[in-house]
C-alpha cells in the first residue's frame, strides 16, 4: 500500500546536504529508483511516497551520516538501498550484523545483508566453509577479510590463496614468463582484495617472508598446510578429483574456505564440477558449512541483481 511521509534531516549543514543530494539531486533520484519510491525535497525536508517509505528514510539517514564526512559515490547509494531492504524489517538481524565483524586495515567489516552476516559468522566459527552464490555477493572478498582477521589475531601463521588457472594449470606452459607471470592474471582478484584490506606494503612484506602465498591449484598436490588460512576461489572450475586433492591438504590448525558460482562453470560439459560434487557428498558432514547467497545479496551495480535473476530464470526453463 502506497504511503507518503515527510522527513527532516537534523544536524546537517549545507555542504553535507549538497553531497547527499548530488548534482541536480542525482543521488536522491538514484535512491528513489533503487527503492521504487518518489522522493522530493525542499532544503533539508524530504517527502517520500511509495510502498517502502520506511526503507527510504533509513537509507537517507545512513547516507546523510556518510555525507557529513565525505562525498558520496554511486556505490554508496546502491549499498544504502541494499542495507535498508535487508535490515529495516528485523532489528535482530541488524544487531546480529553488528555483532559479527572482521578486523582489517579498513576497520571492522560487517555484513551488508543478513546472508553476508551469516557468512561472516560461519567464517569465524567453522574450519571448513563453502561460499556459493552469484557474482557480487562478497563471498571472495569476505573470505579474504576473514583470512586477514585471522592472521592479525595470530590465529594462523600464514595465508594461502588458491585458484584454478587456465583449466587448473593444464595450459600454463603455453603462456610466456615465469610461474608468477603465468598465473598473475587469474589471481588478480585475490591480490586486489589483499591490497585493499592490508595495504600494498604490508602484503609485499608478508609475501617476501612466505606468510602470504598465492598459487594455482595445480601446484597444491602433495602438500600439507598447517596453521594456515586457505582459500580456494572459483572452485566451480575444479574437477571432483582436484577438489578432493585440495580438501585433503588441510593440516592441523588450518581453516579452509571454498568459494564459487555454480552458474558460471567453464569446464567441458562432460566434466562434473568439483564444487557441485562436494556439495552432494559433504553436505551432511558435521563441521563443514555450506553457505548459499542469492541475487538479493549482490552489492554491485543494481543491474547485476537483475542480470543474475534473468539468467537463473532462463536456466530453469532449459
Amino acid at each position: 500500500m502506497s504511503q507518503t511521509s515527510h522527513h527532516q534531516l537534523t544536524e546537517i549543514n549545507n555542504i553535507a546536504l549538497q553531497r547527499l543530494c548530488g548534482v541536480l539531486d542525482q543521488h536522491i533520484n538514484s535512491l528513489a529508483k533503487a527503492l521504487d519510491l518518489t522522493i522530493t525535497r525542499h532544503f533539508d525536508n524530504f517527502t517520500l511516497s511509495g510502498d517502502q517509505v520506511k526503507l527510504g528514510i533509513t537509507a537517507l539517514e545512513n547516507l546523510a551520516a556518510i555525507a557529513r564526512e565525505r562525498d558520496l559515490e554511486d556505490s554508496d547509494i546502491q549499498l544504502a538501498a541494499v542495507e535498508a531492504k535487508t535490515t529495516q524489517s528485523n532489528d535482530n538481524t541488524a544487531n546480529e550484523q553488528k555483532a559479527w565483524t572482521l578486523r582489517t586495515r579498513r576497520g571492522n567489516i560487517g555484513g551488508r545483508t543478513p546472508r553476508q552476516s551469516g557468512y561472516i559468522r560461519a567464517l569465524l566459527t567453522h574450519d571448513v566453509v563453502f561460499g556459493l552464490g552469484p557474482a557480487g555477493t562478497g563471498k571472495t572478498y569476505l573470505a579474504v577479510a576473514a583470512a586477514v582477521d585471522a592472521i592479525e589475531k595470530h590465529q594462523v601463521e600464514r595465508i594461502v590463496l588458491v585458484r584454478p588457472a587456465v583449466e587448473a594449470g593444464e595450459k600454463l606452459g603455453f603462456l610466456p614468463g615465469d610461474l608468477a607471470q603465468k598465473v598473475d592474471p587469474y589471481l588478480r582478484p585475490l591480490y586486489d582484495a589483499l591490497y585493499d584490506l592490508m595495504g600494498f606494503d604490508r602484503v609485499t612484506k608478508l609475501m617476501e617472508k612466505g606468510l602470504i602465498e598465492i598459487a594455482p591449484l595445480a601446484y597444491m598436490r602433495g602438500r600439507t598446510l598447517n596453521s594456515a588460512f586457505i582459500i580456494l576461489d572459483e572452485a566451480q572450475n575444479t574437477t571432483p578429483e582436484q577438489m578432493k586433492m585440495f580438501l585433503t591438504r588441510i593440516g592441523f590448525g588450518a581453516k579452509a574456505v571454498i568459494t564459487g558460482d555454480t552458474s558460471q562453470i567453464d569446464l567441458p560439459k562432460n566434466i562434473k564440477s568439483g564444487l557441485k560434487d562436494a556439495r552432494e557428498k559433504l553436505n551432511n558432514i558435521e563441521g563443514i558449512y555450506f553457505h548459499v547467497f542469492t541475487s538479493e545479496d549482490v552489492v554491485r551495480h543494481p543491474l547485476v541483481q537483475k542480470i543474475v535473476d534473468a539468467y537463473d530464470e532462463a536456466a530453469e526453463q532449459d
